[in-house]
């Protein structure tokens, strides 16, 4: 076990995210507070009332909560059962969780989700990793995905972070809006703070005709 920790990214990724979940937790506030501009941008583009959403990666349940908040119907998954205990207990009022690893989740039907999102997940994993969470995006969304997360310069904090994670949130940057378009009809980036920026997808042409960012567009 300790030598797959060691040789396994994404066993050492559950590792780490175990061990900090309390720390996690502790800093929710923080993390909605980071996410308020991301939000913003998400309510002007979408509808979030009374639709169905798959939160991927949903650690203490922070981003899932901020759309909860906005009207969605939330159900949290994570590989790490110690982030979903502390997601229950903070936000088990508001969504619902449950354990699963996001490269292959086959309790979910094709389209059982109106929406599917991830918040600050999919730079960590390296391709073709990454591309199979987008493909089970892909199929599990019956339209849209959208995708917190890194673009542009990142502040050092973020960069320190990273280096010790081990992510791949460089590559992230440069590649991910292709990776988007291999499976995504029509795609839009939205700047949503320092160094972040919201990916939205859709599998049907045309769907953000006349839908504005908050800020700037990137794509």
């Amino acid at each position: 076990m300790f030598m797959k920790i060691l040789t396994d990214p994404t066993e050492r990724h559950k590792l780490i995210f175990n061990v900090i979940s309390p720390i996690y937790a502790s800093l929710d506030g923080l993390v909605k507070k980071g996410h308020e501009k991301a939000i913003q941008n998400i309510v002007n583009v979408l509808t979030l009332k009374g639709k169905t959403v798959l939160d991927i990666g949903t650690g203490a349940g922070a981003w899932g909560a901020l759309l909860a908040e906005n009207g969605a119907k939330v159900h949290g998954v994570d590989f790490a059962e110690s982030m979903l205990k502390q997601a229950s207990r903070l936000y088990g009022d508001k969504m619902t969780f449950s354990k699963a690893n996001a490269m292959n989740m086959p309790q979910f039907k094709d389209g059982s989700f109106d929406m599917v999102t991830a918040s600050f997940v999919l730079h960590g994993f390296r391709f073709p990793k990454r591309d199979a969470i987008l493909r089970e995006m892909h199929r599990i969304s019956k339209d849209v995905i959208f995708v917190n997360d890194y673009y542009g310069p990142t502040p050092i904090v973020g960069r320190f972070l990273e280096f010790l994670e081990g992510s791949d949130y460089k590559t992230f940057k440069k590649t991910f809006v292709d990776e988007l378009k291999q499976y995504f009809q029509e795609v839009m980036v939205c700047r949503a703070g320092p160094g972040q920026a919201v990916y939205f997808a859709s599998k049907t042409e045309g769907r953000f005709n006349g839908k504005h960012c908050i800020k700037e567009r990137f794509v």
